[in-house]
């Protein structure tokens, strides 16, 4: 308690650590506490995604960003940010999960798993993948509901109900039914997300048309057992024997620090916080935001090749008012 940061960064994933590399040039004294693994949001991705961005849109603080093929695979982005890293020596605590954030006099007291901290300025850069988007349906709490999706493995000759056609799912459906699965979707819309990564969309649609992988349209899940589920749509209800439900239905950012802070959210269906884009400075002064953080529910405004550039506008900041 007797040391004070000029500034902490919560989250360790790729805009924080942006963030402690910006920090670091910049003569900060800083530290990043990250909950889980480094970069543990990438770590969580199903083993054999794929990014929709290219490496050289990836990389940072000049640092090259070599993949096999255009677009990187998970085992690559990882193997980048360790090397992020160990490059620039970062100051990172690692499986240490941030619990309270308060304003302590002229500074701010985090709270955490292992300790406590006093810093002139905090930067969250917490992204979106650690809460997922509940269905809210009964049932929801079985083992058998999954709302992040790993490998295909565990699912073979299993009756695998898949909820969401955005990406994740329609990676998680393909893979699966490969692997023998018997596989259905079920789908708010009357077919998959348009954003769905362009070499893949065409797969899915086609195991869809020629029936292999089975879709409900314009439905939602009613109710999940453990061996079935029934499903609402537009006919009516049908119930479906099952055995898992790999319910991708997308995540959200961890609004409860935000609301610790005192930063404002938007009063619309974004849920997005209130600051400077100039700066990220938050309407909490001392409080800045970095990152998909920034777009509040809306998870698809900001990904890593676009908030990158945070960790310099807000560095720069600090150090104006640090003086």
């Amino acid at each position: 308690m007797n040391k004070v940061f000029d500034v902490i960064i919560v989250g360790g994933g790729p805009i924080g650590l942006a963030c402690g590399v910006e920090a670091q040039k910049h003569g900060l004294d800083y530290l990043i506490l990250e909950k889980g693994a480094l970069t543990n949001s990438i770590y969580n991705y199903p083993v054999n995604m794929r990014f929709f961005s290219t490496s050289d849109r990836l990389e940072m603080a000049g640092i090259p960003f070599m993949s096999v093929e255009n677009k990187p695979t998970r085992t690559e982005a990882l193997e980048y940010y360790r090397r992020i890293f160990f490059h620039f020596k970062l100051n990172v605590n690692l499986y240490e999960g941030v619990e309270k954030l308060e304003r302590s006099g002229d500074h701010f007291k985090i709270t955490t798993s292992k300790g406590i901290y006093q810093t002139r300025k905090i930067v969250l850069a917490t992204g979106f993948y650690d809460l997922p988007n509940l269905m809210n349906v009964p049932g929801e709490e079985l083992p058998k509901v999954m709302h992040y999706y790993k490998e295909p493995w565990p699912f073979i000759g299993q009756k695998i109900l898949v909820v969401g056609g955005a990406n994740s799912a329609v990676d998680a459906a393909l893979e699966t039914w490969r692997k023998g699965a018997e596989v259905s979707m079920v789908l708010l819309g009357d077919e998959v997300d348009d954003n769905v990564k362009y070499w893949v969309r065409p797969d899915i649609m086609n195991r869809i048309k020629e029936g292999s992988i089975r879709a409900f349209t314009r439905s939602k899940v009613k109710e999940i057992t453990e061996k079935e589920v029934t499903i609402i749509t537009p006919e009516g209800d049908v119930t479906i024997a099952n055995d898992f439900v790999l319910a991708m239905t997308g995540y959200k950012p961890n609004f409860a620090l935000l609301d610790q802070l005192g930063v404002e959210l938007s009063l619309d269906e974004k849920r997005q916080p209130c600051y400077d884009q100039a700066n990220q400075e938050s309407n909490v002064s001392g409080v800045y935001l970095a990152g998909v953080v920034c777009g509040g529910l809306n998870t698809r405004e900001f990904f890593i090749e676009n908030s990158i550039v945070h960790a310099e506008s807000i560095m720069d900041d600090i150090v104006k008012k640090l003086g």
